[in-house]
């Protein structure tokens, strides 16, 4: 687990042990949680957001050279970004450190076994989320679309919905200059010159 606050891991810590869990190494900074991360290959990670180099990053990497490993946050932000972006960057559930800690152990055992972990209160957000209507502004089928990788697609409509390269990037983990490399090949399949030639094109 990997939280920058001691007081936090050694309750947690604890917690997990007292419930036949074996703990097997403690880090303050996002650098360390893939560190210990490589070096033990555990069952189940355990996330502060809010740490140096951000618990979100850690995550992403994590779940990248672990896809077996799951990961969870553990966190006091009930921010829907830090939520949505921390199931994005792979991780297998978000808890509120508000949790009950008697519950942890059970909990994170739903994870082994394929349960997504989540605070009560944090479960609205997420159905509310995918039940707000679609804010899809090209079409997904189209001879033009056709032409598109998946990642193509996506990074065609975020733009089209206003959003910057840097925002993007962001949203989908990936560097800004991945994205323009993105663009780049999409104008080349649609034979436009620049963006907006291209959304008319994936709109017709």
């Amino acid at each position: 687990m990997a939280d920058d606050h001691a007081w936090i891991r050694a309750r947690v810590r604890q917690t997990l042990e007292a419930d036949g869990w074996d703990v097997c190494g403690e880090g303050a900074s996002a650098e360390e949680a893939i560190q210990l991360a490589m070096e033990h290959r555990p069952d189940v990670l355990l996330l502060d957001i809010n740490m140096p180099g951000n618990g979100i990053h850690a995550a992403q990497q994590i779940s990248r050279m672990l896809p077996e490993a799951a990961v969870v946050m553990l966190t006091q932000s009930a921010d829907d970004e830090d939520l949505f972006d921390s199931l994005r960057a792979g991780a297998s559930g978000y808890l509120l450190k508000s949790t009950d800690p008697a519950t942890l152990a059970d909990v994170l055992r739903g994870v082994l076994s394929g349960e997504a972990a989540m605070s009560p209160a944090l479960v609205t957000r997420i159905l509310q989320e995918f039940r707000a209507p679609s804010r899809k502004v090209l079409p997904r089928k189209s001879a033009a679309a056709a032409k598109l990788s998946p990642r193509e697609g996506e990074v065609m409509e975020l733009l089209a919905q206003g959003l910057s390269t840097e925002d993007v990037a962001h949203k989908l983990f990936v560097s800004p200059t991945t994205v323009r490399v993105h663009v780049s090949t999409v104008l080349r399949k649609l034979r436009v010159k620049d963006r907006k030639s291209a959304f008319h094109v994936l709109k017709e």
